[in-house]
């Protein structure tokens, strides 16, 4: 299974973009990490497979809201009011975590190329 995650560009402080990953299935819960070179890779967003839960980093609540249309298989990441500290390698996933352990980027089994998001100040 390959996931295709597109979306990113260079934007200004206070911006928006939506990232979108071309997805697996239905049967998957999704998430979004991020990457900065020498760092780990790191938690953003998640959807759960059953009932659409949703759950956020921290750094993401409030200005990024995942979504998923199973109609089109694709899954969003929109980010609003992006910072400096957001850019990163952004990566799409695919697994079934259990909901406890849905942050922990080793519980997927796919992942997506990652698409580039930078922030300038």
């Amino acid at each position: 299974v390959q996931l295709q995650a597109s979306g990113g560009g260079l934007v200004q402080t206070g911006a928006s973009l939506r990232l979108a990953c071309a997805a697996a299935g239905r049967s998957y819960t999704y998430a979004w990490f991020r990457q900065v070179p020498g760092e780990e890779r790191e938690f953003v967003a998640a959807v759960a497979w059953s009932g659409g839960r949703t759950f956020y980093a921290d750094s993401a609540k409030g200005r990024f809201t995942i979504s998923r249309d199973d109609s089109k298989n694709t899954v969003y990441l929109q980010m609003n009011s992006l910072k400096p500290e957001d850019t990163a390698v952004y990566f799409c996933a695919a697994g079934r975590p259990t909901l406890s352990a849905i942050r922990d980027s080793s519980m997927y089994y796919y992942w997506g190329q990652g698409t580039q998001v930078t922030v300038s100040s």
